[in-house]
């Protein structure tokens, strides 16, 4: 590279992070991207929360208030969401409008409770997807793993807190619980997290830092307790948890995203009852790696690890090392990812009912054989 060219790339680098939005995470490469629409006017921003077809923009000049009518899509995928580095009108334009959003890097998103299984956004350009799970409740290890599967999906690295580790009796206590969720979180830091008494806090605002984070799990799971901690204020409005189950109401109803003192950013969501997948298959093999990599042993490229002769998995399973529950979890998110897949995707559809009708056949051809040995 020549000097000039070097002298050029320095510049252009230090204009970027002595830019207003550094904070929020723009760099070189959305500069890059956004330059066609600097030089029609747009002003670039991101996306901080959206509500009723408006939503509040992070810009340069501070934070202004926006419609996305000229983006709402039919896909809900696509419409604008928090995270998202948008094109608006320039100051003096009454309204100001989204014009567009910048390609996304990375994307959360869920299947919807709904009969008709849409895909719902919850976060754009994420970099981390924090999994808050309470240790005030009985651990869920299945819905560990599914919100595990979405957050790999995502593009974005997952990192599983276990809050209120205050409440749990003793360090033995609360070491056994890590080394549970670790076994079901494979390559994910798995983090105990006392909010209220600081403990974890130091470490987790360290791991966060570095991007855009999005906080995600049930209410009253204490996410926006951690919020609080990991923006040192009182951003979030928290609300006691039922006894009973240790479940809470929803404090945070919309999607919000924050500047944290300690560098980087947190998309705060409302607690998620339901947590659908949506086309996450390479998220699934993600969260159960050794069961893939088992898989790749098999005798039969397409085994099934029902009742195959040579099975790598059933053979792991037989001996103990690799627990059923682990196998049980990864069919069931297996077979819920093939049928949302096959109701948006015709060849998805089919090679789904190929599957169904060669294991019929193969049931039924083992009932004949085991009524010809009775006979």
């Amino acid at each position: 590279m020549s000097s000039s060219s070097s002298s050029s790339l320095s510049s252009f680098s230090s204009r970027t992070s002595s830019h207003p939005l550094a904070p929020y995470g723009w760099d070189a490469d959305w500069e890059a991207e956004f330059a066609p629409y600097a030089a029609q006017g747009l002003v670039p921003g991101r996306v901080v929360r959206v509500d009723r077809g408006q939503c509040d923009v992070i810009t340069a000049d501070g934070t202004v208030r926006a419609d996305t009518e000229f983006v709402t899509p039919r896909d809900p995928l696509k419409v604008v969401c928090t995270g998202d580095w948008v094109a608006v009108d320039a100051d003096g334009a009454d309204p100001r409008y989204v014009q567009l959003y910048l390609p996304r890097r990375t994307s959360f998103v869920r299947s919807t409770s709904s009969k008709r299984s849409e895909g719902q956004i919850l976060a754009a350009n994420v970099d981390h997807s924090i999994i808050a799970v309470s240790l005030a409740a009985e651990l869920d290890l299945a819905r560990i793993e599914r919100f595990l599967a979405l957050g790999w999906e995502s593009g974005g690295q997952p990192v599983v807190v276990l809050t209120k580790a205050d409440l749990v009796p003793d360090a033995v206590t609360l070491g056994h619980l890590v080394e549970d969720v670790e076994t079901a979180a494979p390559g994910v830091q798995v983090l105990p997290v006392s909010a209220t008494a600081g403990d974890g806090v130091d470490v987790l605002a360290a791991v966060v830092s570095g991007g855009t984070s999005v906080l995600l799990g049930q209410s009253g799971a204490g996410k926006s307790t951690l919020a609080n901690a990991l923006a040192g204020a009182d951003i979030m409005e928290v609300q006691a948890v039922r006894d009973v189950d240790g479940k809470g109401r929803h404090t945070t109803t919309t999607r919000n995203l924050v500047l944290l003192p300690g560098g980087g950013v947190l998309i705060d969501t409302p607690g998620l009852r339901g947590v659908g997948l949506w086309d996450a298959e390479s998220g699934v093999g993600q969260v159960f790696s050794e069961i893939e990599e088992l898989a790749a042993r098999c005798r039969f490229h397409d085994c099934a690890h029902d009742a195959e002769p040579g099975c790598a998995v059933l053979a792991a399973v037989e001996d103990g090392t690799l627990p059923e529950r682990r196998l049980d979890s990864y069919r069931k998110l297996i077979r819920e990812n093939q049928r949302i897949v096959a109701k948006t995707d015709a060849r998805a559809r089919a090679e789904l009912r190929r599957q169904w009708r060669l294991r019929g056949a193969e049931g039924r051809a083992a009932m004949e054989a085991k009524r010809g040995r009775v006979r």
